[in-house]
């Protein structure tokens, strides 16, 4: 009867071992597609971004609102982060031999700051080696900010690209005869929201670099080959002026990202 017993409680505490085992192996399986099916932040595809919205950083007058943390993130900086690691860029150029674009393939500019020759130079450079670019340039803003104007918390009103856009056949144009308030462009069956748009101009490229663009949309979108690279530009930023999700603007942006970088980073859509 002992005897019995001993190889009963045997059984049963190498059953409840061999049950632990399963149920760890499968916890590591399951573990190990749930990672695989969510790539960590590392295994990302890194996009820098320069802007004067405030996409990655918010509109705050003083450190503390900053540090506060009660702030929601703006919509386009949570879907962009989905799909990629975000480097925010203050500057395009160095004076050092690695530059900031130096390793990066994919790059966002949204309403950025006027560049510096050094910058132009950088950009221009960075493109014909095979850079993707893609481009938000308004000439008129149309959305609220709390600064006000000449304020250098405030975005970009009126974005001050030509050197860039010329060195590459581009000239950007407004006109005032336009409606008052949002309505829709469609690009390539994509209905893209703007508001007091610009368009664009082909023009020999200046300074004698090669470039071709084909405009798209009535002009509110320009198309480059640049050497190596792809650049693709939007005559207007009214999708990323507002800091709330609004109906849509996701799906949008994911297919402008798309469009732009020919889908070569995405393992899935940003939304």
């Amino acid at each position: 009867m002992i005897r019995n017993r001993k190889a009963a409680a045997l059984l049963a505490l190498i059953a409840l071992l061999f049950g632990a085992g399963l149920w760890i192996a499968r916890a590591d399986f399951s573990a190990g597609r749930l990672h695989r099916a969510v790539p960590s932040s590392a295994e990302l595809p890194e996009l820098g971004l320069m802007t004067t919205l405030p996409i990655y950083w918010p509109e705050v007058d003083r450190i503390g609102e900053l540090l506060e943390g009660d702030r929601e993130p703006h919509w386009a900086r949570s879907a962009l982060e989905r799909s990629y690691r975000l480097r925010p860029l203050d500057t395009l150029a160095s004076g050092g031999t690695n530059g900031p674009l130096d390793d990066l393939s994919f790059l966002l500019l949204a309403q950025p700051r006027a560049l510096s020759p050094a910058e132009n130079v950088a950009l221009d450079s960075w493109v014909r080696g095979g850079g993707h670019l893609l481009l938000f340039a308004d000439p008129l803003l149309s959305g609220d900010s709390r600064f006000h104007i000449g304020d250098q918390r405030r975005p970009q009103d009126v974005v001050l690209l030509s050197p860039i856009l010329a060195r590459w056949g581009l000239e950007l144009a407004y006109s005032e005869d336009q409606p008052d308030g949002i309505r829709e462009v469609v690009f390539e069956g994509i209905a893209l929201p703007v508001a007091y748009s610009g368009h664009f101009i082909l023009r020999p490229p200046a300074g004698g670099g090669k470039g071709a663009c084909a405009l798209r949309a009535q002009g509110l979108a320009a198309d480059c080959s640049v050497g190596e690279g792809q650049v693709l530009v939007l005559a207007d930023a009214t999708l990323l002026e507002n800091g709330t999700q609004e109906s849509g603007r996701e799906s949008i942006l994911a297919m402008l990202i798309n469009r732009a970088f020919d889908g070569a980073a995405h393992a899935e859509e940003l939304d």
